[in-house]
């Protein structure tokens, strides 16, 4: 039966731990939700499903590859509002927008979209610096809410531009950022403006009325007219010619940016076409030669925008045709391949469903704690290992498809890592519980597979960009990629884990949870020794692979990089500890505590490198720096705390000695006289 101690113990751990969830949640689901009510829109109704399942496929442009509507909605959203939804209150009551149905508003009914809450702001004094009225500190705000302010916008954010960035206060970097986002949104809620209104017609007014209305596409069917004008003529078009021109250049320039929806008649071309560049390709000297398909294209899409405003059954039939169209040409230039895969993708939300289940396995693995042996704790075992092994599944399956879709191997930048490493981190722990049969690696690895997803939604929460586009050339090599960022993630990997146990072990022995088992110390020990030698194998070779692909792309072998730096103080912090443990300068106790360390040498080589901006690896830069140094103060606590742990054992041997026979034995306990029994 465990002692008192023991039990006591394991309710302060449990205790810790809950706390430690509710804190996580906290800072997941309230720090990051704005206050304030939810937005009205009055006569907003929302699409159907079958609507909104309609775009979601519609494949697009965007950051250097294909992909679908979802996707692009899914992180445009993300940037803007700082969420993949949002709730508003309509003509039925309230109701919560998807990306894409969000995006749907956005393009072809702007008269809403304007009301959305579609902007975060998380400091007020950016508002007042532009004469807006704030409400909370922390609020979303609609387009309509910063029109007003919009010049005064533009106008500070161009003088800010001026000054350098690592200048800049955090104030006038926040302005700048809302104001490339306003840019952002006006490219998408005035894209479809040249369908919806057309081009007047100079000189057509009649009895006072206004000039009469015609359409792009069927101005554009007068291009060759206007060409040749312009041949004869150049700069010095007649009035009402060069008046027309104008429109058209305005309404091509508002579609210019934002959506590149149409796949290029030429097979040798791999830029797509916004419905700007379509306009704009039957005009001037550099027009197409065939100018049926652009205007086909131009008049489909006004087709659907005039459809947009009226019944829903009827713009969703348009905007299908449309798809099916863009759809048969890309897979005509073999661009549709992986679409389908990635519209799924996102919907299933693999990771979100793989931290649920992470999170029930961090319960159960409490409560194995807890209730220590017995059938309650072998039952709870059991739970535990059923949620690491599906939780690491839900992990498995989305990388797996995150390759196919990206072809190529599954870590190329920082977001890739982090799920990376959390979905071998746990494999691991669950080998490392097969090996030694002691359930601290299986209550770990919900542990931390929990930490390191949340970790992943909080990266991509905060980067808002599309961690599957393709990498920067020098990255794009398969081999490298394969041999080396995969080695060295891996390193990664192990002394993380290794740091982990250790941490275990302080906890253990400082709470008295191990009730005096040297076993389980022993087995503990032999695991975190296991893990070093194995963060040295990985890293050593990883290192190395990484100055032949240095060499190979970069022409030298070793130039200091900061990256370069980082793995190799992984390897020479790890070489120590397996050195110093050899020669006998550190022990169980020391090898713990440098294990620990290790945590903080891998953080900074993985993480911390990627904020110094400088160096040939500068490929993983983004916001957070919080989050890590919170991740190095907490190391430094349990440092803190396993150093007190230790000094406080030692204290009790000593003590323990000095009671004993003056040798550091205890003196045998007298044997009591039978006779005295009876």
């Amino acid at each position: 039966m465990p002692n008192s101690a023991s039990k006591t113990g394991r309710w302060i751990v449990a205790a810790l731990a809950v706390g430690m969830l509710l804190s996580v949640f906290y800072n997941v689901a309230v720090d990051n939700m704005p206050k304030g009510e939810v937005r009205k829109v009055e006569d907003y109704v929302p699409w159907s499903k079958e609507t909104i399942a309609a775009a979601e496929t519609l494949p697009v442009q965007s950051g250097g590859r294909i992909k679908p509507l979802s996707t692009f909605a899914g992180f445009t959203m993300l940037g803007l509002h700082g969420a993949r939804s949002m709730e508003i209150e309509g003509a039925n009551g309230k109701c919560t927008l998807s990306p894409t149905a969000w995006m749907l508003d956005t393009l072809f009914r702007p008269q809403f979209a304007a009301r959305f809450p579609t902007f975060r702001i998380d400091n007020s004094a950016v508002l007042e610096a532009i004469g807006a009225t704030p409400r909370a500190k922390l609020d979303r705000y609609s387009y309509a809410d910063l029109e007003q302010s919009r010049e005064k916008l533009f106008n500070l954010a161009k003088s800010y531009n001026s000054i350098p960035k690592e200048e800049r206060d955090p104030l006038q970097s926040q302005i700048i950022a809302l104001e490339y986002n306003i840019r952002e949104y006006e490219s998408l809620i005035g894209y479809f403006k040249f369908a919806r209104y057309g081009v007047s017609l100079p000189g057509t007014a009649k009895d006072g009325s206004a000039d009469r209305q015609v359409s792009v596409s069927m101005l554009m069917k007068t291009a060759p007219e206007i060409n040749s004008q312009l041949d004869q003529q150049g700069n010095k078009l007649q009035p009402h010619l060069a008046s027309l021109l104008q429109q058209i250049v305005d309404s091509a320039n508002l579609a210019k940016f934002g959506l590149a929806i149409f796949p290029p008649a030429d097979p040798h071309q791999s830029e797509w076409l916004t419905a700007g560049n379509s306009i704009m390709s039957v005009y001037g000297p550099d027009h197409v030669t065939d100018a049926s398909l652009p205007i086909a294209d131009i008049e489909a899409l006004e087709e659907t925008a005039r459809l947009a405003s009226g019944d829903e059954a009827a713009f969703r039939a348009q905007l299908i045709s449309l798809r099916d169209d863009i759809v048969k040409r890309a897979t005509a230039r073999g661009e549709y391949k992986h679409v389908l895969l990635e519209a799924d993708y996102y919907r299933k939300d693999w990771f979100l469903n793989a931290m649920v289940v992470f999170i029930l396995g961090t319960v159960t693995a409490l409560a194995m704690w807890t209730v220590g042996q017995g059938k309650a704790g072998k039952v709870l075992s059991w739970a535990t290992l059923a949620c690491s092994i599906t939780g690491w599944a839900l992990c498995v399956i989305p990388i797996v498809e995150r390759c196919i879709i990206m072809r190529r191997p599954p870590v190329g930048n920082l977001y890739d890592t982090i799920i990376f490493i959390a979905t071998n981190i746990v494999f691991i722990a669950l080998v490392v519980e097969w090996m030694t049969r002691r359930r601290f690696a299986l209550g770990i690895a919900p542990i931390l597979g929990t930490l390191l997803i949340i970790l992943a939604r909080r990266f991509e929460l905060g980067d808002a960009k599309d961690n599957m586009d393709p990498l920067v050339a020098v990255l794009n090599s398969n081999y490298w990629l394969t041999i080396h960022v995969l080695t060295i993630t891996l390193g990664y990997t192990a002394g993380l884990l290794s740091a982990f146990l250790a941490f275990v072990y302080l906890l253990m022995r400082g709470l008295g949870l191990d009730n005096g088992d040297r076993d389980i110390r022993r087995s503990l020990t032999r695991a975190v020794y296991g893990m070093v030698c194995l963060t040295l194998f990985l890293s050593l070779i990883g290192t190395v692979l990484g100055g032949i692909w240095a060499n190979d792309s970069w022409g030298r072998f070793w130039g200091w990089d900061p990256k370069e730096n980082g793995a190799l103080l992984i390897v020479l912090w790890t070489l120590s500890i397996l050195h110093a443990r050899l020669g006998g300068f550190i022990r169980e106790w020391g090898l713990h505590l440098a294990a620990v360390f290790t945590g903080a040498v891998v953080t900074f080589s993985w993480w911390n490198v990627n904020f110094l901006g400088v160096g040939l690896h500068n490929y993983g830069f983004t916001a957070g720096k919080q989050t890590l140094w919170v991740a190095y103060g907490v190391i430094l606590a349990i440092l803190c705390y396993g150093f007190i742990v230790m000094m406080l054992d030692k204290s009790a041997k000593a003590a323990r000695g000095k009671l004993g026979n003056g040798n550091g034995s205890m003196d045998p306990i007298p044997e009591i006289p039978r006779d005295s029994l009876s």
